[in-house]
């Protein structure tokens, strides 16, 4: 479970830093998403921050946890995977059910939806709630 400390780190960092980005508009217009002006859209996106950011603050109070050898970490992990799944499998499925294409957004989301299942199946197995 080593290596899920790196992706809890990285994956919430990264969440924390994109809405950040995101809201201080930074994103260069060429790499939004097609229709990202439309108001539907834009609330679309916006309704992920909430989910985003619950997803980066129980990772964050897994990885508390875990450096304090507490076994409560497995808990949050658990919830913080299950919910970042759950955050890329929705994007993915707009995305599909638009037939957008577009890998500079496909691969963060499929990100989002392929590594939590590669620890919760482990957590599962060994927690010791």
């Amino acid at each position: 479970m080593k290596s899920l400390r790196w992706f809890f780190w990285f994956t919430d960092i990264a969440f924390v830093c994109y809405w950040l980005i995101t809201a201080l508009k930074w994103i260069p217009e060429q790499y939004l998403y097609l229709d990202y002006k439309n108001p539907i859209l834009y609330a679309w996106n916006w309704s992920f921050f909430p989910l985003d950011l619950f997803i980066s603050l129980t990772g964050f109070y897994s990885l508390r946890f875990m450096h304090k050898g507490d076994n409560a970490w497995q808990r949050w992990a658990l919830v913080s995977l299950v919910l970042t799944f759950c955050s890329g499998l929705q994007a993915v499925a707009y995305w599909t059910v638009r037939l957008e294409f577009d890998l500079q957004w496909w691969i963060p989301n499929l990100y989002l939806l392929i590594y939590p299942l590669f620890y919760i199946p482990r957590l599962l197995r060994s927690a010791t709630y």
